[in-house]
């Protein structure tokens, strides 16, 4: 699915010259009128970024990227405001929003901002796909699979682990190199680095 733009402003003029200016650079773009009408159309499986005005009636920008972050989505904010002060750019990137600016904004400092986001989003989705699949792996790991990869990724040797698990140290290497192949690893120190990505303790 290609990333595209969503751009989310109820100032007509305002969301079409936004929308040609990405057009203009052929980047998939999509605009809505108003946040419900965003968040019934949007799934966080649609890679991209969204483009966000802030002072818009029933859901104001800054509620609806909360909404979007209720919903566990990951899609990277870009809040822009013709009304900026600190103090809300402070709270907007204290909630997680990827980044903000001022209305009137330059084409060409909003374009670097929209492929900056459209990058960072692609690269979170490649390092999450990366993540689910150390994951499935490790599901596939049997009880005692599970217990010699703790051992290992703590350094202990299979002299040890064999005593500890009550397990002849041939056992300990059948389950050691089952283990590695579930993994789809052939060092320890590769073992270690996707265990760190898994965030295993």
């Amino acid at each position: 699915m290609e990333p595209t733009v969503y751009i989310i402003d109820d100032d007509k003029f305002a969301r079409e010259s936004l929308e040609w200016l990405v057009d203009s650079v052929h980047i998939p773009v999509k605009a809505f009128r108003n946040g419900q009408q965003f968040l019934d159309f949007y799934t966080d499986k649609q890679p991209g970024c969204a483009v966000i005005d802030v002072r818009m009636p029933e859901i104001n920008g800054m509620d609806l990227h909360l909404k979007l972050k209720q919903q566990g989505a990951i899609l990277p904010v870009i809040i822009m405001t013709g009304h900026a002060d600190v103090a809300m750019a402070v709270r907007a990137m204290k909630e997680g929003v990827y980044d903000f600016i001022e209305k009137p904004y330059n084409d060409a400092l909003m374009l670097q901002r929209i492929q900056n986001a459209l990058s960072y989003d692609i690269d979170k989705r490649q390092k999450q796909l990366r993540i689910d699949e150390i994951k499935e792996n490790l599901k596939r790991l049997t009880p005692r699979e599970k217990e010699v990869l703790e051992r290992v990724l703590e350094s202990t040797p299979n002299k040890i682990i064999a005593s500890e698990l009550n397990i002849s140290i041939k056992t300990v290497e059948l389950h050691r190199a089952n283990m590695m192949t579930k993994m789809q690893t052939k060092s320890v120190t590769e073992l270690a680095r996707l265990a760190l990505i898994a965030g295993l303790e």
